[in-house]
């Protein structure tokens, strides 16, 4: 019996956090906010399975995959509910709170990665054996800001940027060609730690209490 309350005042507390997503979900049409809350609920019940195993049957399947290949859609309206509950949850707390940046890359297998981009180069089993040749890796790179209290608690992402190359170069390459202290810093990739820190700063609106922090090689 006692696990049964239990099990059922965790579901209650879920679905609050789940409405508390959405709530602040700002989109260019109601009909795509709806469909956003439907897909998110079946990803959340069904957390770790492929989208046609959470969505349960074909209809729901091509309503996710129509909703993802909308070009009225872009991943800044999907995530906007989670930054304003970051906002009130950062509101929420006392003290100063640790926005940490950093960049996390997805890997994928292609044949014809240039449709998704390039992310960098992987090191492949002969690069292990001392032949050291580049191998290009398909993928999306995604630069986050966690907002966390000093305590180490999540308060969520305040700002985020998704992004891939055009053409795969290997570094050594690039830097021995390019003068990259005459680049504008708004044209290099680095320049997206200053785009999440404004980005972040202006989200959670009270810029004395974040304290960023991100690596300390960065060629700005």
């Amino acid at each position: 019996m006692r696990a049964r309350r239990m099990a059922g005042k965790r579901q209650v507390e879920d679905q609050a956090w789940f409405e508390r997503e959405l709530e602040g979900s700002e989109f260019r049409d109601a009909r795509l906010r709806k469909r956003f809350g439907t897909l998110l609920e079946q990803l959340w019940k069904g957390m770790g399975q492929t989208i046609l195993l959470a969505c349960q049957d074909w209809a729901s399947t091509k309503a996710a995959y129509r909703f993802m290949d909308n070009d009225r859609v872009c991943e800044q309206d999907i995530l906007s509910g989670h930054f304003q509950a970051t906002a009130q949850r950062f509101f929420s707390t006392d003290g100063p709170v640790l926005v940490l940046q950093d960049t996390t890359t997805f890997s994928y297998e292609r044949e014809r990665p240039e449709l998704i981009g390039y992310a960098g180069s992987a090191i492949t089993s002969a690069q292990r054996r001392g032949r050291a040749t580049p191998s290009p890796q398909c993928g999306i790179l995604m630069h986050s800001s966690l907002a966390v209290t000093a305590q180490g608690l999540p308060l969520g992402v305040a700002a985020i940027k998704f992004w891939s190359r055009k053409e795969f170069k290997g570094t050594a390459t690039r830097r021995s060609k390019v003068n990259f202290t005459r680049i504008p810093i708004e044209q290099k990739e680095s320049f997206r730690w200053i785009e999440n820190l404004r980005q972040s700063t202006t989200r959670l609106g009270d810029p004395d209490r974040c304290v960023h922090i991100g690596d300390r090689r960065r060629t700005f």
